[in-house]
């Protein structure tokens, strides 16, 4: 009877150890589960990058053809509303981060706009040209109508005219890299407004 009793104690004994062994074997594979399943989230999360990298890269030029007709349709913007001896000051206030001399730049285009004045459309006398050439932009048109007081027409008008033509040329031709862009992601078998979501999602962009 005693053998029994001792014999029965050791069996619970057992039946407790091992309770204890399946509850420790259960709490281990719980957790090397667990760090299966973060491990797969990882290489998954890992794979999804990269393949969002792979589609972002995709809008990397349309971004950047965007942002610079962006910029282009600002500063046709402020040409078109402001006075005329204003135009360079207000660029320069409007883009303070830009290294770029705005009062150099509009007299670059004018140059080559008088240019075709004279050499195209033989509207304009030659001297006109050198006037402007020695001739801060700002004061181009008070100084054209000082020395040209009986020309038929308007300086200024002509001036905006030649600006508004460059800066609509380079809108134009921005829309038309852009157009080339999406037409691209067409042909690779994606929406151009899904690439540009991974896109701004990728690079964090708002």
């Amino acid at each position: 009877m005693a053998d029994d009793s001792k014999k029965l104690y050791l069996e619970l004994q057992m039946d407790e150890l091992k309770a204890a062994l399946g509850i420790e074997e259960e709490d281990s594979a719980r957790e090397i589960n667990k760090a299966k399943i973060a491990e797969l989230k990882e290489i998954a999360a890992k794979n999804n990058r990269e393949k969002n990298a792979d589609v972002a890269k995709l809008y990397e030029d349309a971004a950047e053809y965007e942002k610079e007709l962006e910029a282009f349709e600002k500063e046709l913007e402020i040409i078109t509303n402001n006075k005329f001896k204003e135009i360079a000051g207000a660029l320069s206030k409007k883009f303070p981060d830009e290294a770029r001399n705005y009062s150099e730049e509009l007299k670059t285009v004018l140059i080559a706009g008088w240019t075709e004045f004279i050499e195209v459309d033989k509207t304009h006398p030659i001297e006109q040209l050198e006037l402007i050439k020695e001739t801060d932009f700002s004061d181009v048109v008070e100084k054209l109508s000082a020395v040209y007081p009986d020309h038929k027409g308007d300086f200024e008008t002509d001036v905006r005219r030649i600006l508004l033509k460059r800066w609509e040329n380079l809108i134009a031709i921005k829309k038309e890299h852009i157009e080339e862009e999406m037409e691209e992601i067409y042909i690779a078998g994606l929406k151009p407004s899904f690439v540009k979501r991974i896109y701004k999602e990728f690079h964090g962009i708002s």
